[in-house]
């Protein structure tokens, strides 16, 4: 099972889109605020300048789409 974390921050309706749906399929994740200081930081390491961002296993997601998750943990 590969690790996850959603990249996030406050109203962002994508972000929620993409914390329902991982919570819905029961898949474990992180969730890392980019408005706070450690998330900034963590967030820079991604080189990605919007949210959502996942990072599934080593691999990241700019973006949230089912097709593209699934693909990205399945695979």
């Amino acid at each position: 099972m590969k690790r996850v974390v959603l990249y996030t921050m406050d109203k962002c309706p994508h972000c929620q889109t993409a914390k329902r749906y991982l919570e819905q399929q029961g898949i474990a994740f992180r969730l890392c605020n980019i408005k706070t200081a450690k998330g900034q930081k963590e967030f820079a390491l991604t080189r990605f300048r919007g949210v959502p961002v996942l990072k599934i296993g080593d691999q990241l997601l700019n973006g949230f789409s089912i097709k593209g998750f699934t693909e990205m943990y399945n695979g």
